[in-house]
């Protein structure tokens, strides 16, 4: 098999990419947040994106064509900071070519392109609602930043390096997930928190908390007052 080619894009890529956009915007809950649904307005929102000054757009190309892209930027410096930073806003994988390596070889890809700028940081930018690339994007060793996730472009040199297939901490798809719903559940407000499962909540804790609400409600019913 003929290893994923990964190089910038050339104008004749684009229609198999405006595929590629139309696939992704299918998979995704949160279509209309991933692309447009017309395909000569993605063809140009493409061409427009691969001419901007710092732009990043790869193509990833197999035996058979493109097979994925990303999307993403040089940034800064600027007046908000002396560093350069690599942002990462979209990263696809046709569905038949995942867990090949493909996502990988672009980020590799972009990572070198990264470190000819000078880049100290990468950012990414995962897609509302794509859990799979959230999982991507752990494996890679990103942690959040924002609505971002980030990590040094170092780091990330670590986990792309051969041998280390995303990184030392091996997750099953279920730890995975877990990790990602103890994440969104930390973001919580604490008197919104859901209840736990009483079997492996601590007893005093479920005590104290039982006491703190019988003296809030009973305060709230000493100082209520009615208004005719």
């Amino acid at each position: 098999m003929r290893p994923t080619q990964v190089r910038p894009i050339e104008p004749a890529d684009v229609p198999e990419l405006v595929e590629l956009c139309i696939a992704a915007r299918r998979e995704s809950t949160v279509g209309n947040q991933v692309c447009a649904a017309d395909p000569e307005v993605i063809g140009r929102q493409l061409r427009t994106l691969a001419g901007a000054p710092d732009s990043l757009v790869l193509v990833a190309r197999g035996e058979d064509g493109a097979v994925g892209l990303l999307l993403g930027r040089v940034v800064g410096p600027s007046p908000f900071t002396d560093h350069t930073s690599l942002a990462v806003e979209a990263v696809y994988v046709a569905a038949d070519q995942r867990r090949r390596g493909v996502g990988h070889a672009l980020m590799a890809g972009a990572a070198d392109l990264a470190d000819q700028a000078g880049a100290r940081d990468v950012y990414a930018t995962p897609i509302p609602g794509a859990r799979g690339m959230q999982r991507f994007f752990v494996q890679l060793g990103f942690s959040p930043a924002a609505a971002h996730r980030t990590t040094t472009l170092a780091a990330l040199r670590r986990r792309l390096a051969p041998g280390t297939s995303g990184g030392g901490r091996r997750f099953g798809r279920r730890g995975l997930d877990d990790l990602i719903a103890h994440r969104r559940q930390s973001r919580i407000p604490t008197g919104e928190l859901p209840v736990l499962d009483p079997a492996v909540q601590d007893p005093s804790a479920a005590k104290r908390r039982q006491v703190s609400l019988a003296v809030h409600s009973r305060r709230a019913a000493e100082s209520s007052t009615t208004i005719s």
